[in-house]
């Protein structure tokens, strides 16, 4: 999955798997797609991440990617997208709560860029965020059974 994430150009997807992981395998997400997926952050997310619901306010520069796969009828998996949150300077984007969302697919295809280029294409994901802007940093987490 990462050697097609990296054709991309995003540092991200070239340096997550390197990153903390949250979960202790990965885990269906009926939000992103029913695919399975692992929940990374970098080293400025970590520690309020794994703070979970008290998580507060994440600090600028924050960086939380989701890789996913899709397991077929068959037994076969299949790469899916790489989902990544990135914690921007106040005032970059009010309307997410000022995290720029990106969507990167299998192949390096980047689908959208919040702020950028297919940004339309990555609206779904705030408009999902948004149900937890005022508690959680417009953070979802992982189910408990999944946690670290």
């Amino acid at each position: 999955m990462v050697a097609g994430y990296r054709k991309s150009g995003d540092k991200t997807s070239g340096l997550y798997k390197g990153w903390k992981a949250f979960n202790n395998a990965p885990y269906q997400s009926g939000t992103h797609g029913g695919r399975y997926v692992n929940n990374y952050a970098n080293a400025v997310a970590e520690v309020n991440y794994g703070k979970y619901e008290d998580v507060g306010k994440m600090p600028v520069g924050s960086v939380l990617a989701k890789d996913s796969f899709a397991v077929m009828g068959n037994g076969r998996t299949a790469a899916g997208p790489l989902f990544i949150m990135e914690k921007a300077f106040a005032g970059f984007s009010p309307e997410t709560n000022n995290w720029k969302y990106s969507m990167v697919m299998p192949d390096g295809s980047v689908f959208g860029v919040t702020g950028g280029k297919g940004a339309k294409n990555v609206e779904f994901c705030h408009q999902c965020h948004v149900a937890v802007a005022e508690d959680q940093d417009a953070l979802f987490f992982l189910p408990d059974e999944f946690r670290k």
